[in-house]
C-alpha cells in the first residue's frame, strides 16, 4: 500500500513538472510573438539553435568548464571557512562579538560594488573570481550554520557535560548531529549563491565564463545567445540543487518533515 502511494506520489509529481513546463514554454511564445518582448525573449527554435553557434564559435564549453571550475573553488573554499567560523562564533562569545557585526555589514554590501577592489588587490583572471564567490558564499553558510548551533537544545550540551564529555565530545557526538539540518540548508544556499555571483564575479577580467559572455553578449546586443546562457545557469543550478537535495534527505532521514 505504501509503495502504491508512493508511486502515485511520484507520478503526480511528475505530471505537475509536465503542466509547469508546459505553461512556461506557452508564455515563452508569447513573450517571443508579442512586440515589446519579442527582441528580448527569442523563440524556442532560435534560442537552441545558439547552441551550434556557440560551440562553432568555440564558446560554449570552455565557458561552461571555466565557470565551474571557479563556482566550485569559490563554493568549496566558502564552506571550509564558513564551517569553523560559524562553530568558533556559537560556541565562544568573544570571538562571535569580534566577528559576527562584521558578516552582517558585508552581508549587506552587493558583489558587483566590492569587485573592483579584489581586482585591484588580486589582479584579473581565474584568481579574483574565486575569491567574490569565496566571500559571497562564505557570508551565507556562516550565519546559517552558525544559527543551527545556537539552536541546539542547551539541555543535551548541559547532560553531557555532567556525563564528563569534553569540548571535543560535544562537537563530535551532540552539535554534529543536531546541527546538520542547518550544514545542509547552508550548503544548498551557498550553492545558489555562488551562481547568482557568478556574473559579478566574473566582471573581474574573465578570459571565459558563462557570466563573462553575458556580459560580453549583451554589449553586442545578442539576446539569442544571451538568453541561452541565462538558461544554461539555470539547469545547473537545478541539477545541483537536486543533488543536494538527494544528499540531504539520505542524511537527515530521521528528522521529521511535513509533506507539502
Amino acid at each position: 500500500m505504501k509503495k502504491k502511494m508512493q508511486a502515485d506520489s511520484k507520478w503526480i509529481s511528475r505530471l505537475w513538472l509536465f503542466i509547469s513546463f508546459a505553461v512556461a514554454m506557452v508564455l515563452w511564445y508569447i513573450l517571443s510573438i508579442m512586440p515589446n518582448t519579442a527582441r528580448v525573449f527569442p523563440n524556442v527554435v532560435v534560442t537552441l539553435q545558439q547552441i551550434k553557434v556557440m560551440i562553432d564559435r568555440g564558446c560554449l564549453f570552455t565557458d561552461i568548464g571555466s565557470s565551474l571550475i571557479s563556482v566550485g573553488a569559490g563554493y568549496a573554499l566558502g564552506f571550509v571557512i564558513a564551517l569553523p567560523v560559524a562553530i568558533l562564533m556559537a560556541w565562544y562569545k568573544p570571538v562571535r562579538n569580534i566577528i559576527e557585526p562584521w558578516i552582517q555589514f558585508i552581508r549587506n554590501i552587493p558583489p558587483l560594488a566590492y569587485v573592483p577592489l579584489v581586482v585591484i588587490g588580486a589582479g584579473v583572471g581565474r584568481k579574483p573570481q574565486i575569491i567574490v564567490i569565496t566571500l559571497a558564499t562564505f557570508l551565507i553558510m556562516c550565519v546559517t550554520i552558525y544559527q543551527g548551533v545556537v539552536n541546539v537544545d542547551e539541555t543535551l550540551i548541559k547532560a553531557a557535560r555532567v556525563l564528563g564529555a569534553k569540548d571535543k565530545d560535544i562537537f563530535i557526538r551532540v552539535i554534529a548531529p543536531a546541527t546538520l539540518p542547518f550544514i545542509l540548508t547552508a550548503v544548498r544556499l551557498g550553492a545558489g549563491v555562488a551562481l547568482t555571483t557568478l556574473v559579478a564575479a566574473e566582471s573581474t577580467g574573465a578570459f571565459a565564463g558563462l557570466g563573462m559572455r553575458i556580459r560580453t553578449l549583451n554589449n553586442n546586443f545578442e539576446t539569442a545567445p544571451m538568453l541561452l546562457y541565462i538558461i544554461i545557469i539555470g539547469i545547473i543550478g537545478i541539477t545541483v540543487e537536486k543533488i543536494i537535495k538527494t544528499l540531504e534527505r539520505k542524511l537527515t532521514g530521521w528528522q521529521d518533515k511535513r509533506e507539502l
